[in-house]
């Protein structure tokens, strides 16, 4: 839910310039992948500055808790940078789409057995709260880097 509510936080402000006459980014779809890859990059670099907050809500299943946090944030990290350059924005889509799908069983896990992270809720609807938002994370990160097209596959060619 926090990640939702950055990436809607970061959208509405890369929209300021446009409002200000200033065509800065000039689609929505410029806006929204230019804040996923802005959370993306603050998300992916807590994870290098601060694991062990992500170390908590690791399933015990998984091996190599540590390793994984950091190859997590190094995940993050290039999705957001493949993001920004064109040649490289939809395979970075797909890849990060991929991504959010395989990070969901810890989501769950994490909804099922509660967690105790510092800067996190530790009250347990959070986590449950959280679920539903994971596929709208996907779609955006698939619309934003273009490889959903929405309305413009009904009009005609968008912008990509």
């Amino acid at each position: 839910m926090l990640f939702v509510a950055l990436l809607m936080l970061l959208t509405l402000i890369a929209a300021l310039p446009q409002r200000l006459g200033l065509p800065l980014l000039p689609s929505w779809r410029a806006r929204m992948r230019l804040a996923l890859s802005l959370a993306l990059l603050l998300i992916g670099v807590d994870h290098w500055l601060t694991p062990t907050r992500y170390l908590a809500m690791m399933p015990p299943y998984l091996p190599l808790h540590e390793p994984l946090v950091l190859f997590t944030g190094a995940c993050e990290i290039a999705g957001a940078i493949g993001l920004m350059w064109p040649g490289t924005r939809r395979l970075a889509g797909i890849m990060l789409a991929v991504y959010f799908v395989c990070v969901f069983p810890a989501n769950l896990h994490n909804a099922l057995h509660g967690l105790d992270a510092q800067g996190l809720p530790s009250a347990r609807w959070y986590y449950w709260a959280r679920l539903p938002f994971q596929p709208l994370i996907i779609l955006w990160t698939l619309y934003a880097a273009g490889v959903l097209n929405g309305r413009a596959a009904l009009t005609g060619p968008g912008e990509r």
